[in-house]
């Protein structure tokens, strides 16, 4: 679930020059660009960016490979040779510096940007990048998008190919979204530069370059899918069967696991997906593993996390503790269902690393036993939630108690190797 360590390897002169190049190609290097890939014994990139550079090139090619990791592994192994990469734009945006420098130590590299689409877009549209909502859908999901329609946002969003303008034209208008100003630009930069303003209910183009950035002007229609910034959010934007953890209480467990950035969950007995889904929702770097034993509440659960623009979620159908097994080491856990079973909380929190936090929901007596001996002998926060909701009663209006929650929050001492 998290990035893979960086090669140890003992440092060396810089041996690899990144050079960003956009649609105006060999027009739009510096000299120091245009002299290293001369120089270079092998040149890297993709078919167009190899074209875009070919009078340059004196050296090997190599077009990139799909998977690109096996391309990453060639670039690795020319350690030491004279190496250029070609990039779109900025190589450290969404880019292949990003990839490489998972293997490949800086002080080894000499990079060389370019406007990114990013920025060649805002440029064109007079928006201040530090006002947007940037969001790369190249090759990843278009449900990605779905945090930021908020209403008045402004989002650019780089596609994949050709159809990813129509597809983001339909997401917005089968959301509530369809009035939103979608400007479809194109090859930016470069001779065949074009671009279009259409309203996204309305959106007809029907030839687009595959090279393509959208801007959005996110205007919300009456019932539109407006995901709120808190936790807690309205359990009618889930879909469930009854079995979610309620808003207020979720709020509530949100606030006790205490998301920080890049940490991994384990939801276990997920029901509906709430609290993963939150969790995830916290920041784009957040991860989470929901275990469920249901399988159609497994399904839910990920069709939850697409409508919710977190796609990433992992969904393991089976039952704790057994379904745990071979997970990665989670920064946090959430027991939500299956707590009282054999096992299940002895497995959790064995599970964490030292510093790490579990929390635990209970509404059953037996599950409320489970959780007071666990604080008697381990310690940590016990809370009892009581939640009455105001309802009819005749023709006057009464409280009515909901299932009160006990929760145990626990967080596992620096000194505990287990």
């Amino acid at each position: 679930m998290r990035c893979l360590p960086m090669a140890e390897n003992p440092k060396i002169a810089p041996w690899l020059t990144i050079a960003g190049i956009g649609e105006d190609g060999i027009a739009g290097l510096g000299d120091e660009a245009k002299r290293r890939i001369a120089e270079a014994e092998l040149v890297c990139g993709g078919k167009r960016h190899l074209e875009l550079a070919d009078s340059l090139i004196t050296g090997e090619r190599h077009q990139w490979l799909s998977p690109i990791e096996h391309s990453v592994e060639l670039v690795n192994a020319a350690r030491g040779r004279n190496v250029c990469v070609l990039a779109s734009g900025d190589p450290f945006f969404f880019g292949m510096g990003a990839t490489l420098s998972r293997t490949i130590d800086p002080s080894e590299m000499f990079v060389i940007p370019a406007p990114s689409s990013f920025s060649l877009a805002a440029s064109r549209l007079g928006w201040p990048l530090q006002d947007l909502a940037l969001v790369s859908l190249h090759g990843r999901p278009l449900d990605l998008i779905r945090p930021h329609l908020q209403p008045g946002a402004r989002i650019l969003a780089l596609t994949s190919d050709e159809t990813g303008p129509s597809q983001l034209a339909a997401l917005l208008a089968g959301n509530g979204f369809g009035q939103s100003g979608l400007i479809v630009l194109e090859a930016l930069g470069g001779g065949n530069e074009r671009v279009t303003k259409h309203v996204a209910a309305r959106f007809s183009q029907e030839v687009v370059s595959p090279l393509n950035i959208c801007a959005i002007e996110v205007v919300a229609g009456e019932g539109a899918r407006i995901l709120p910034l808190a936790s807690g959010l309205d359990d009618g934007l889930f879909e469930h069967d009854g079995q979610i953890t309620k808003r207020e209480i979720r709020a509530v467990t949100l606030s006790t696991l205490a998301p920080r950035k890049g940490e991994l969950l384990w939801d276990i007995g997920g029901g509906s997906g709430s609290i993963a889904i939150e969790w995830m929702l916290a920041h784009p770097a957040m991860c989470a593993i929901a275990i469920e034993a249901d399988a159609e509440r497994a399904e839910r659960i990920a069709r939850n996390a697409r409508a919710f623009g977190v796609p990433g979620l992992h969904v393991v159908t089976g039952s704790a503790p057994s379904a745990l097994n071979d997970l990665a080491r989670p920064d946090a856990i959430f027991v939500g269902g299956g707590g009282s079973d054999p096992g299940v909380m002895d497995a959790a929190m064995s599970a964490l690393g030292p510093g790490g936090r579990l929390v635990a929901n209970g509404v059953t007596l037996e599950m409320e036993a489970v959780l007071l001996g666990l604080q008697a002998r381990h310690g940590g926060a016990l809370i009892r939630i009581d939640i009455s909701r105001a309802g009819p009663v005749g023709s006057m209006q009464g409280w009515r108690p909901a299932m009160p929650v006990t929760q145990w929050s626990w967080v596992k001492a620096l000194k505990d190797r287990s």
